[in-house]
């Protein structure tokens, strides 16, 4: 490499000197650029409407941000919401009014990490987006149905942009070449590797890249060479945010879905990303409960055991626990009968709240309530054969018109068993004589 290109380098980060100039060389976002694409389509009218362009980092934004305003000839005014405020803002605003009176031309606002703006200084721009004196163009990492307030959404369309998958990366790659004329020095194990490192991230992948040519290879890596020179990209996570809620979701549902495989490499997302195990828990006790239920009551026994063995050993060897937790609950048996019967018994409780419970069941501590008939007729179930009375324990007023029947165990694992038992009652309850 020559000196010339080693100062330039040194002058302009690498990914700075390889951002497309045009749109047709943005790699990855057909569905957003490609013909008839709604980004294609402002272009083709050479009309920008305001929008928001949410996706992970290193996909593209800001550069389309620029081209699209570059290619429809309005002027471009750039901010980060990390760094300014509202002050910032309103000098981008009156600009953008002083170049429509002047010369009549609009102008772009493209703001990044947009959601980092404050609700009032996302109001603030309201009446100027409203009024056409600038269009925005926002960029965000976070989903702006949780992160904007939803007058700003009303004005800007969203358009989501997608991961560069490994073809993708692979072609940034490509160019990085062609740029310094010369391939990576990599092999074919260690070429993967890198764009596995990226995670997606064009930008984190050219910095790689910028590092490897750097080091003045002169044979190619293999993957653990690799490993000595450049370091994965940090797994997206935000902990309170909406990739915590997404990641839990994948990890509850692949458990109720009884695939063990999925169910651990969600929980080993989690932990990769920093989130505390007490999370992983929690999720793994409601999944014993709402999913595995009475088909395997010793899920939820395994679970906090699990847990409590985590917490007292700690990280590393706390995995081990957190593993067998995983495993047992995504392969036992599921049934979500014991928590709808709950839900119904909720919903006629909530109609019949004001019901008397039948004074048979109730203790008479006082000569007055055994005078009014409390406890007078009640059964003791030991006294009967198989330890069961059969006698109503419900209000005899919701007994009426059939006894409510809220739990209805299935054939899976040990609920069929515990369905064995719920029928046998049912029956002694219809005939008292019968005995099985």
């Amino acid at each position: 490499m020559t000196d010339s290109l080693f100062s330039s380098l040194a002058k302009q980060p690498l990914a700075e000197l390889l951002r497309p100039s045009k749109i047709s060389d943005v790699i990855g976002q057909e569905q957003l650029l490609g013909p008839d694409a709604p980004l294609s389509r402002m272009i083709q009218r050479k009309r920008l409407s305001s929008f928001v362009l949410w996706g992970p980092p290193g996909v593209g934004k800001t550069t389309i941000a620029r081209l699209m305003a570059q290619a429809t000839d309005y002027e471009f005014i750039q901010l980060s919401a990390v760094s300014t405020g509202i002050v910032d803002l309103r000098k981008a605003i009156a600009t953008a009014a002083s170049l429509r009176a002047s010369a009549g031309r609009t102008t772009v606002v493209f703001i990044d990490e947009l959601h980092r703006f404050s609700r009032p200084v996302q109001d603030a721009m309201l009446p100027a987006i409203e009024d056409g004196t600038f269009v925005l163009i926002g960029a965000t990492t976070e989903n702006p149905s949780f992160s904007l307030v939803s007058a700003l959404l009303s004005r800007a369309k969203v358009y989501t942009l997608s991961r560069l998958d490994s073809e993708d990366l692979g072609r940034v790659i490509g160019r990085v070449e062609e740029h310094q004329q010369r391939p990576l020095p990599l092999d074919p194990r260690a070429r993967s590797a890198l764009i596995g490192m990226a995670d997606g991230d064009a930008r984190y992948l050219i910095g790689l890249c910028e590092d490897i040519f750097a080091g003045a290879v002169s044979e190619p890596l293999t993957v653990e060479q690799l490993a000595t020179i450049v370091q994965s990209r940090a797994p997206l996570y935000d902990k309170g945010q909406e990739e915590h809620f997404n990641l839990l979701s994948c990890f509850h549902k692949s458990l109720r879905g009884s695939d063990v495989d999925a169910a651990m490499y969600w929980a080993a997302r989690m932990m990769e990303g920093g989130e505390d195990a007490s999370v992983i828990f929690r999720r793994l006790s409601c999944a014993a409960s709402e999913d595995v239920g009475m088909a395997d009551p010793n899920a939820m026994i395994q679970v906090l055991t699990a847990w409590q063995a985590f917490e007292r050993v700690g990280l590393p060897e706390g995995r081990l626990f957190m593993a067998q937790a995983i495993a047992y609950v995504a392969t036992a048996p599921k049934s979500n009968a014991a928590y709808l019967a709950f839900d119904r018994a909720r919903a006629l409780a909530k109609a019949t709240g004001s019901v008397a419970p039948p004074k048979r069941i109730l203790n008479a501590p006082t000569k007055l309530m055994k005078e009014l008939g409390y406890h007078e007729g009640y059964q003791y179930d030991h006294d009967h054969a198989d330890a069961f009375s059969g006698q109503n324990f419900f209000p005899d007023e919701l007994s009426q018109k059939g006894r409510p029947v809220f739990y209805q165990p299935n054939e899976r694992g040990y609920e069929r068993e515990i369905k064995k038992r719920v029928d046998f009652w049912s029956n002694r309850r219809i005939d008292p004589s019968r005995e099985q």
